[in-house]
């Protein structure tokens, strides 16, 4: 195989970038007078060629510069064709004229440039100050289940639950959910003293929970108010709120009003859901509760 059929295979075996993740030090700081300098034990790829600053990391000069405006100049890591070796180098920018733009040649011949960091140079400065720039290596996608997931993730790593359709994003410390759609769950739950007039319904969408109660229908005796009635409706455990109940305004056939409460997780009551706060409810009247309620989970 030759170097070209390499550079066009391994390109995407990795994306181009730093080994890592941003909490972890600068890259590039900067050196004793005109120098910047490159930690050790940094691993890098650059259309699929593996770079590293080495045990003792690298130290690069940088020009003085006597002109009256200030330079920017930038750190990259610069793969060259004519030796298909990787290094760290200086890409010099011009006085007053803003941020030198990376060299991207498409190859077979030419360079190929991966930003480290910018490098800031006044006018007759004995000394530069430098801007942190790191391009990381992404973390790809992986397949996986709820229940399988990768036990020792990277900071940045996704994966997609093949059997709950969720995306999942690793922030270094817990599993955050980017996408999900559960569809549509009922939630009609029969009770005797009840009949669920139109269904109850919610769906889950990126990890929130967004719920439309149907009206219920009193088939049993009247109520009184200074009686609370639970309603044909339950919310599955894994989209009800951990902590908060959920309470929902609610009207009663013949102008009355009521509130419905959602009880969360944590109650002696959870998902259910109860009607509470009206003056009467006599058999055969409805109970109508407002549309979009939601919560996260």
């Amino acid at each position: 195989m030759t170097d070209v059929q390499h550079e066009l295979l391994a390109a995407r075996f990795s994306d181009d970038g730093v080994y890592g993740d941003p909490t972890e030090p600068a890259v590039v700081s900067a050196g004793l007078g005109l120098a910047v300098t490159v930690r050790a034990d940094v691993h890098a790829s650059v259309r699929g060629h593996g770079w590293t600053s080495g045990p003792t990391g690298v130290t690069l000069d940088i020009a003085p510069n006597t002109s009256g405006s200030t330079r920017t100049d930038r750190i990259v890591l610069r793969l060259d064709r004519s030796d298909w070796t990787v290094r760290a180098v200086v890409r010099p920018g011009v006085p007053g004229a803003g941020t030198p733009t990376l060299v991207r040649d498409p190859g077979p011949t030419g360079v190929w440039e991966v930003l480290l960091a910018g490098v800031t140079v006044l006018s007759g400065a004995a000394s530069v100050s430098v801007t942190r720039g790191e391009l990381y290596v992404g973390a790809r996608v992986r397949p996986c289940t709820s229940n399988h997931r990768n036990p020792y993730p990277e900071r940045g790593e996704m994966a997609w639950e093949t059997n709950t359709g969720r995306l999942i994003l690793w922030d270094g410390s817990t599993w955050l959910t980017v996408y999900e759609d559960s569809g549509t769950v009922l939630l009609d739950s029969p009770l005797s003293a009840w009949s669920n007039a139109s269904a109850s319904v919610l769906e889950r969408r990126n990890g929130s929970v967004h719920l439309r109660l149907g009206s219920f229908q009193r088939t049993a005796g009247d109520l009184s108010s200074s009686t609370m009635s639970r309603l044909p409706a339950l919310i599955p455990a894994s989209y009800r709120h951990p902590t908060r109940d959920q309470h929902v305004l609610a009207y009663v056939s013949g102008a009355g009003l009521a509130r419905v409460i959602v009880y969360s997780a944590n109650t002696n009551r959870p998902g259910q859901v109860w009607l509470e706060n009206y003056e009467s409810v006599r058999r055969d009247q409805y109970v109508m509760p407002e549309s979009g309620v939601s919560w996260a989970v």
